[in-house]
């Protein structure tokens, strides 16, 4: 509860500091939210600015954005018409999150079992095959292995939908997609991690008692093995459903990723910034769960903290 308590008086800060630099950065870069619209007559243009305020000095843009902030409220599109940012992170929030978690599900599932194995064969086919598989993922991009899955699934047996996200069958694909660079990410500190612990002398005289090898990785080796990577499944699951631009870009799935690079394309600033906070928000949730996590693998570490 006291670890809770810290990060949520730290959040406010934290949140402040990404709102400012997000708020800075999105108005040194060249160009505006109304520069494409070159047909448009410099009367309406300049009604438009003044309508969203962006007539007005920056120091006083940035104070009404503080005070949309403290009540709620993350502006308005600029390119969505009569659609505010509330509302558009509303529909796009939960396809991202649903996306995320089936990918770091898969990733976890198969990633954790695939190290540990690769770790205690070592040397072996197993290992080398693994080792390579997890090469492969780490070094294909995901629009490869997107466009290799809708090939396969979609267009050749036609038995996976190749787009949109209208069912449980249209999650697959995607899900798939975005797994396989975590997965053997995973993999590969899964197995590092366990090769380090089958090193120590504690398993080496759980062993001379008689255990057998699976229950010493049971119930001791992965205990100890896993505390790193649980460290990489914070950040890597706010990176899971937030920065998944790419792979909803390519089944046309309407999450946040989407809507995060036509806010880039289109300078629309609001947008550009809700999405920047609640990829911050996620981080510093995930983040605190994975500390909470840690007394649960290790109890020490609930004496240090």
């Amino acid at each position: 509860m006291m670890l809770i308590c810290k990060r949520l008086l730290w959040t406010i800060p934290i949140l402040w500091m990404v709102a400012t630099i997000t708020f800075a950065l999105v108005r040194v870069v060249p160009g505006g939210p109304f520069d494409a619209e070159k047909h448009l007559p410099p009367e309406i243009v300049a009604n438009i600015k003044a309508k969203y305020h962006l007539d007005k000095p920056v120091i006083e843009q940035y104070i009404l954005y503080l005070n949309r902030l403290a009540h709620g409220d993350l502006g308005v599109s600029y390119k969505y018409v009569n659609r505010t940012v509330n509302d558009i992170i509303g529909d796009a929030l939960p396809v991202s999150i649903q996306l995320g978690a089936t990918a770091l599900i898969i990733a976890i599932v198969i990633g954790i079992p695939l190290g540990t194995f690769a770790a205690v064969r070592r040397g072996t086919a197993y290992d080398l095959a693994a080792m390579a598989i997890s090469t492969i993922g780490i070094s294909v991009p995901s629009f490869l292995v997107g466009a290799l899955l809708i090939y396969i699934f979609g267009i050749t047996f036609k038995i996976l939908p190749v787009a949109l996200w209208e069912s449980p069958s249209h999650m697959i694909m995607p899900a798939l997609t975005l797994s396989f660079l975590p997965t053997a990410y995973i993999a590969r500190l899964t197995r590092a991690s366990v090769l380090e612990v089958l090193q120590k002398d504690w398993v080496r005289t759980a062993r001379s008692k008689g255990l057998s090898l699976q229950s010493t990785i049971i119930k001791h080796v992965l205990r100890n093995s896993l505390l790193p990577v649980l460290t990489i499944i914070g950040p890597l699951t706010a990176i899971l459903i937030t920065g998944s631009f790419t792979v909803e870009y390519i089944y046309a799935i309407p999450g946040m990723g989407r809507f995060f690079i036509t806010a880039v394309i289109n300078r629309d600033y609001d947008l550009i910034m809700a999405t920047s906070l609640i990829f911050a928000v996620i981080l510093i949730a995930c983040n605190t769960v994975v500390d909470m996590a840690y007394t649960l693998l290790d109890p020490r570490i609930k004496v240090k903290s």
